[in-house]
């Protein structure tokens, strides 16, 4: 892996120091713009990926100028080019996935990123329902290395494209698992973190993914933490999985095992 320059960490942290975030988050988030910061252009076999230098020099400048909210605005503008919104999809991937009703690839954002630290441990399995190039899990699996990330989606291109950004991120192949498959096809297995961005509409085959999901997280032996997007989960959930945060946009969830209250870390 690409070792970071502890100087430019230190800078982004001591920048990014006067934002909402935590002093963990805040250095979580000064490791991500060290890292974007530094990488060459990715692999890019699918043309997604025009403008990543030029972003990427405007995160330098931001950088070197030391305002918080354009070092931020900056990083946020590179993560979510790489992210790959409205990225390419076969006509019949596309016909499944406008039946489900998911989202287009849009950025889940950096919140869940920097928020994920307490739940994923050296020997936790995390996974993605939805992960389209996988940056997402990609990024969670850099800043937490944990037993194996798990990135599920429907479309072969992205997994493609998400294979060759595990290698820029220098990420080993036993670390992550791809999984090609529509995600109403896919039953869930045990894992210790997940994570989704409303893949699919809460209706009909998709109200039948979200009970499949809810009860699967029921029933495993071990506490699972779910962080989703736009989040159309509550209501499949039993009632021992409680909300430890929410902001409107994520909603974070832990199965209440003993009858007490799992406040935010």
């Amino acid at each position: 892996m690409k070792s970071l320059s502890e100087q430019v960490v230190e800078r982004a942290a001591s920048i990014l120091a006067g934002l909402d975030w935590t002093p963990p988050q805040c250095r979580q988030l000064a490791r991500l713009v060290a890292l974007f910061s530094s990488l060459p252009p990715p692999p890019d076999p699918l043309d997604m990926f025009a403008r990543f230098e030029q972003l990427q020099a405007g995160l330098c400048r931001a950088l070197a100028g030391g305002e918080a909210d354009l070092l931020e605005e900056s990083f946020l503008e590179l993560y979510a080019h790489l992210h790959g919104y409205q990225a390419p999809y076969t006509r019949k991937e596309r016909q499944a996935f406008d039946r489900a009703g998911g989202y287009w690839c849009h950025a889940g954002g950096i919140s869940p990123l920097l928020r994920a630290a307490p739940y994923l441990s050296a020997g936790a399995v995390s996974v993605d329902l939805g992960a389209g190039n996988g940056l997402q899990g990609l990024l969670l699996q850099w800043l937490y290395p944990h037993q194996l990330a798990i990135q599920v989606e429907i479309s072969g291109a992205m997994i493609a494209c998400g294979r060759a950004l595990q290698q820029w991120l220098g990420l080993a192949g036993e670390r992550v698992r791809w999984v090609h498959c529509d995600l109403l096809d896919y039953h869930p297995q045990a894992c210790d973190f997940v994570y989704l961005y409303r893949p699919v509409r809460p209706l009909g085959a998709g109200a039948d993914f979200y009970r499949r999901l809810a009860a699967g997280l029921d029933s495993q032996p071990a506490a699972p933490v779910v962080f989703s997007i736009a989040d159309c989960l509550r209501p499949f959930l039993p009632a021992r999985f409680e909300v430890f945060y929410s902001d409107g946009q994520l909603t974070c969830y832990r199965r209440n095992d003993e009858g007490a209250p799992t406040p935010d870390r």
